[in-house]
């Protein structure tokens, strides 16, 4: 066991520790500049999206809305309530603007490998679609390729369908029974149960779930903040100037000053919005949608939506209350948002957090299900092996909740998700010509006056895409 967490550590300090970050935010930058600003030419087209009507007319369709929210439900977590808390203790206020930069550029990282996704996707049994990394590298870059997408796709079970289930099983369990008193075991149950009862229910059922629990989970969060900043409303000027001061060196507020601030605030906003990992490409492949930039800047508002609003409504609760104080790190994580929200509200504002908390966990569960059961499909068909991952899932959300230190025996998962995360981006600068066929395409149906925008399958003829899925009926 030891030997297995040297090695693990190791490819854990070569992807996170060195090259993950920077190559995300060199790659971030790139498809920034070379789509031509993607994320604002299109900002006002996401907003679309929440209309959430299915025009197709299909029963089996999944609609973009229920697309975006399964992607927010799996993006909003732990991160945007305790991994924004710790960013600010170990960075200052100076890591939340840093957190604002990394999403605006991830923005167009998600729209990039989410419209890829979506352009080499394929029908299911069920009659919707699958598709994301594995599948682009293996329709993208060939069956030479297709050892880079049975590793990536190990990874991603590795990471999201084995080892974060039984974190977030861990954290639902951690927060039911140190602000309500309920036992984990308890939980546990309640959890693996509800767990079994979506997942055996297939995508539809993923989906419909998430398009129920991430608006309450959302809006409720988002309402709770908003009421913190109309009650402090004159301290918000200075907030904003201390994050801006902090970010840039002139105001130094933890040792490490602008370094500090920089690197928590891109490791977290990274964690949290999870833009070039790979994982929301898998959920965006599955939308019914007439072309696949369309689904591209639905995803680009997912990011936009983590980071940029509930990330913030998390910074603005810490850094307008009197619980944090700079430089200390007595009080931190999903203890100091807690103790912040007391503070500004009241008591009763903990229960509200740990029902957010249960809510957000419980989303990324079934969301992480999914991944782990989309990679599946691409080394194999058999039901007997997805109903046996199934089991192992529920349980896995068992073990996390009642063993708390049970979690410590997926130390695996960072580090398949760093490797995951490489063989993705590699995979997208190989691919982002593609990329920039579509955009451009999108974009001269746009001048021509066409308002929805369809994929004409003859002008990929020389990819290799599954012409039937693009009939022109989608969203």
């Amino acid at each position: 066991m030891e030997f297995l967490e040297t090695i693990f550590g190791t490819i854990g300090d070569l992807t996170w520790g060195w090259s993950l970050i920077p190559f995300l935010v060199v790659l971030g930058l790139f498809f920034t500049f070379a789509s031509g600003f993607v994320q604002f030419k299109y900002f006002g087209r996401m907003f679309r999206v929440l209309q959430g009507k299915n025009q197709t007319g299909d029963p089996n369709a999944i609609t973009a809305r229920e697309a975006l929210l399964l992607s927010v439900g799996g993006r909003v977590g732990g991160g945007n309530i305790a991994g924004v808390a710790v960013a600010i203790t170990l960075g200052g206020p100076g890591a939340v603007f840093w957190m604002w930069a990394i999403a605006i550029v991830g923005m167009a990282t998600s729209l990039v490998e989410c419209s890829l996704a979506q352009l080499f996707k394929e029908p299911a049994e069920d009659g919707t679609f699958r598709g994301g990394p594995a599948r682009t590298i293996l329709h993208g870059l060939g069956k030479d390729y297709r050892w880079l997408a049975v590793l990536y796709a190990i990874c991603l079970i590795a990471a999201f369908g084995i080892g974060f289930p039984a974190f977030q099983g861990n954290t639902v369990a951690g927060a039911a029974q140190d602000s309500l008193g309920i036992d984990r075991m308890i939980t546990g149950v309640v959890l693996a149960l509800g767990t079994g009862i979506i997942v055996y229910g297939g995508i539809h059922r993923i989906a419909k779930t998430c398009d129920v629990i991430v608006p309450i989970m959302a809006l409720g969060y988002i309402f709770m903040a908003l009421i913190v900043i109309v009650i402090n409303i004159t301290d918000v000027p200075a907030v904003i100037g201390m994050i801006v001061s902090n970010a840039l060196g002139f105001e130094e507020a933890v040792s490490g000053g602008m370094g500090a601030a920089i690197a928590q605030g891109l490791r977290r906003g990274l964690f949290s919005n999870e833009a070039g990992l790979g994982s929301a490409p898998n959920v965006a492949a599955t939308a019914d949608v007439r072309h696949p930039i369309s689904q591209g800047i639905t995803q680009s508002f997912s990011v936009f939506i983590d980071t940029i609003v509930i990330c913030s409504c998390t910074a603005f609760v810490i850094l307008l209350g009197d619980v944090y104080v700079a430089g200390a790190q007595d009080v931190n994580g999903v203890a100091l948002t807690q103790q912040s929200l007391v503070s500004h509200l009241g008591e009763w504002a903990q229960y509200f957090l740990t029902g957010a908390v249960l809510l957000f966990a419980f989303s990324s569960i079934i969301y992480n299900y999914y991944l782990g059961e989309n990679a599946m499909t691409v080394m194999t068909r058999s039901k007997v092996a997805l109903n046996v991952f199934k089991v192992a899932l529920v349980a896995i959300v068992f073990l996390g909740a009642v063993a708390p230190a049970a979690t410590s025996v997926f130390f695996f998962s960072d580090p398949m998700m760093g490797i995951l995360a490489i063989v993705n981006l590699l995979a997208l600068l190989m691919l982002f010509p593609i990329a920039k066929r579509l955009i451009v395409d999108f974009s001269a149906q746009l001048k021509a006056g066409v308002d929805r925008p369809v994929l004409n399958p003859d002008d990929y003829a020389d990819l290799d895409i599954n012409r039937e899925v693009w009939n022109g009926k989608g969203e």
